[in-house]
């Protein structure tokens, strides 16, 4: 096979296994096949070098890159239908001791879950549902990369856009899904373009409700908290670990810690498990690929911050903040349920179960 076909044909099967990215990694001469399923990277094949160098070459052609450039990164999108893909496809480039490697990322075109699709457990689903009914108010949504926040932000986002009569606008990096109804913004360092400028000016356009991506900085936070201040609805990911981490990086990010504990109404700390293989009940099998797993499930927990709470943040600071339910006990549910396994605990918990 040429390498436009064997390309195809790797998409193709990526996209049949339901693959986030697919891994192009020149190594001694040999291209190195790799991809990312259910947040992790698993290897797949690899093609000799010559065949390896016009596979990577095609890729970086269709993209719109300069083909001869190996030693700077680059950055560009194939469009779908070039390479019979279900999806327009994101490329990125990168130079190493090995050889360049080249990543695509899949813009998948199904369709955005609803909140009872996430497969949280239905007390969290009515909470999240409360909080968007709600005219003004913080939702901060943390967890790992890879953690499922930017889904469960669409699945508020399809809910809100739901209601009706609602103007909202995103500010995303990058816009992964284009929403019907809603006015979306993608941030762009080359234009000078940030969280933090983005959000200033859309502000000026009264939304009811304003998504940041995620809050990065000191002025991106503080943006956040005025604008649910000050009768928004905001939604946004921290990068914190735990709801009572959210409050810590709050107070390092915000003067006012008043405002801070006002705006808030609620946190959401989440992880994703990989589901053991139905096909083959974690043994492995070509369905998924050999790894035993396939799909993910969420845990989750949650703090929802009333009148009762702000005060006892304001006097006692971030350890008053106790999550409802716990991330490890649900996990430990899940192990024992046989819906997913002792490793996957391990992995993402870092501990054996206890």
């Amino acid at each position: 096979m040429d390498a436009p076909e064997i390309l195809s044909k790797l998409i193709s099967l990526a996209e049949d296994r339901g693959a986030s990215d697919l891994h192009l990694h020149m190594v001694n001469g040999v291209a190195q096949v790799a991809y990312r399923l259910d947040g992790l990277l698993t290897p797949f094949q690899a093609i000799p070098g010559d065949v390896g160098e016009r596979i990577l070459g095609r890729v970086k052609f269709l993209a719109n890159l300069k083909t001869y450039q190996q030693s700077m990164p680059q950055d560009g999108r194939i469009s779908g239908p070039f390479v019979s893909s279900r999806s327009d496809i994101r490329v990125a480039t990168y130079p190493t001791v090995t050889g360049e490697k080249i990543v695509l990322r899949f813009f998948s075109e199904f369709k955005i879950l609803e909140l009872d699709e996430l497969g949280f457990d239905q007390e969290v689903v009515a909470l999240v549902k409360a909080f968007l009914d709600e005219t003004t108010g913080l939702l901060l949504l943390t967890g790992p990369a890879g953690s499922g926040k930017t889904t469960t932000i669409y699945a508020c986002l399809q809910y809100l856009v739901g209601r009706g009569g609602l103007h909202i606008i995103t500010v995303e990096d990058p816009v992964e899904r284009v929403v019907p109804g809603i006015m979306q913004t993608e941030v762009s360092d080359a234009r000078g373009l940030n969280f933090a400028k983005a959000s200033k000016h859309l502000l000026r356009q009264d939304p009811q409700v304003l998504v940041i991506g995620e809050i990065r900085d000191e002025e991106t936070a503080n943006i956040a908290v005025r604008a649910a201040f000050t009768g928004h609805l905001v939604i946004s990911t921290f990068h914190a670990g735990s709801c009572k981490g959210v409050f810590e990086r709050l107070f390092t990010m915000c003067e006012d810690r008043f405002s801070a504990v006002s705006a808030v109404g609620m946190t959401l700390n989440q992880r994703l498990l990989r589901r053991l293989c139905k096909g083959c009940s974690g043994s492995g099998c070509p369905q998924c690929l050999h790894t035993g797993y396939h799909g993910r499930v969420p845990v989750v927990e949650w703090v929802c911050v009333d009148d009762a709470l702000r005060e006892k943040i304001r006097t006692e600071g971030p350890s008053a903040v106790a999550p409802s339910y716990c991330l490890k006990k649900t996990a430990k549910t899940l192990v024992k349920n046989n819906i997913t396994g002792e490793s996957e605990y391990r992995r993402v918990f870092g501990h054996e179960i206890r």
